[in-house]
């Protein structure tokens, strides 16, 4: 089996911090989005990867290959972001006739995914929302078959929306589905869908279980990211690094510090995620994620996203501010 995660898109919801660095590798409770769900799937037996790359996707390749060296890895290039199912489309050579497991790059689900890829049937990830219009939405029914999935329905028939985990057996079938989709110029709002190529498959007689996760993390906006911090901070409290003994310092759990930070006088936590090598003097800093090789001096910050290289100093409450930035609100 082939995992196959696409991390092409530009992550226009998270600027400035994409402008500079790919959604994928933003900084994620000590770890970083895309290393999450690598680990997740590695850990279920996942040898084989197929990244779909365009923006920024030089940065993607640098990270995995140092990274990941005993995986194998394949880059596929998307110059124009025409859709999921556009990007899915462009790893028909890579995968061939092997089954594959989705898993959409901005994501991060929590779920047996061992369970998912030992199924004898193709499976789609869902869970229930309390307003599906923003998703793709499957309709079950009571065998637990999906009888119909839509993307980003006006009038849901369905609050279990899918949560970007798929896994396919009838790639074949999948991959003229979206071939035949593209040259009939099928979109949904604007873009070759996968969504609408599941729909193909389902209308053809292919059969999809509906498979309920555990937990289903929004990466892609600042107030959804803070939040997934938090809670895989409490979640993954194990792994973080060790707190060291930082000057007149108090800090918070739970909190991950980069290596080669020098922390003093401030008051750190909880819910912090911080990168390596930052400098942090006379400062509060709480529900908030620090970039690397940042300098903090005399801030107060909440439910902030700071990227590397930030230099700020003065008092403030919020920031949402991207790599190679200099403040000062003295």
């Amino acid at each position: 089996m082939k995992a196959i995660i696409p991390v092409a898109g530009a992550g226009t919801k998270l600027r400035p911090h994409t402008y500079t660095q790919p959604k994928a590798l933003i900084p994620l409770a000590g770890r970083t989005i895309l290393s999450i769900i690598v680990d997740q799937l590695v850990e279920a037996g996942i040898r084989e990867f197929v990244f779909v790359v365009g923006y920024l996707g030089e940065k993607i390749q640098h990270y995995v290959e140092k990274k990941y060296p005993d995986l194998t890895t394949h880059f596929v290039q998307q110059n124009s972001r025409e859709g999921t199912g556009h990007a899915i489309l462009l790893t028909r050579d890579v995968v061939a006739n092997d089954e594959i497991l989705i898993v959409l790059g901005d994501t991060i689900v929590e779920t047996d995914f061992k369970e998912v890829i030992n199924s004898q049937h193709s499976v789609l990830g869902v869970k229930k929302v309390d307003d599906p219009r923003n998703f793709g939405v499957a309709e079950i029914s009571d065998q637990n078959i999906i009888t119909r999935v839509v993307e980003k329905p006006q009038i849901p028939k369905s609050n279990l929306a899918l949560v970007g985990m798929y896994k396919i057996r009838e790639t074949e079938q999948l991959y003229q589905c979206l071939e035949d989709n593209i040259r009939q110029q099928v979109r949904s709002h604007d873009e070759f869908q996968l969504t609408d190529a599941l729909e193909c498959m389902i209308r053809h007689g292919v059969q999809f279980n509906a498979f309920k996760v555990n937990n289903w993390f929004d990466c892609g906006r600042k107030e959804t990211l803070l939040e997934t911090n938090a809670i895989l901070l409490k979640k993954y409290k194990l792994a973080t690094n060790p707190v060291l003994p930082y000057e007149n310092t108090i800090i918070i759990p739970p909190v991950s510090i980069g290596e080669g930070c020098n922390i003093k006088n401030s008051i750190i936590g909880p819910n912090v995620a911080i990168g390596d090598n930052t400098v942090i003097s006379y400062s509060i800093v709480k529900d908030s994620i620090i970039g690397s090789f940042s300098n903090l001096y005399e801030v107060v910050l909440k439910s902030s996203l700071i990227g590397s290289d930030a230099n700020i100093r003065g008092l403030s409450q919020s920031l949402n501010i991207g790599d190679n930035t200099e403040i000062d609100l003295g």
